[in-house]
């Protein structure tokens, strides 16, 4: 599942969010420490895992 990082505009808090993509919806991610909306999606680097070793 993915992992979606965010700030709290407010308070600044930097958090994560595992949703599935079909359950994502950034207008009801709230901030664990404020309890505000006011959050925005911070852009993280990615891990791929494959079966074929190098």
């Amino acid at each position: 599942m993915p992992i979606y990082e965010f700030r709290c505009r407010e308070c600044k808090k930097k958090f994560q969010v595992v949703r599935s993509i079909a359950e994502y919806d950034p207008k009801k991610v709230t901030c664990p420490k404020c309890n505000t909306k006011k959050v925005d999606r911070v852009w993280s680097g990615i891990s791929v895992q494959t079966s074929k070793k190098s």
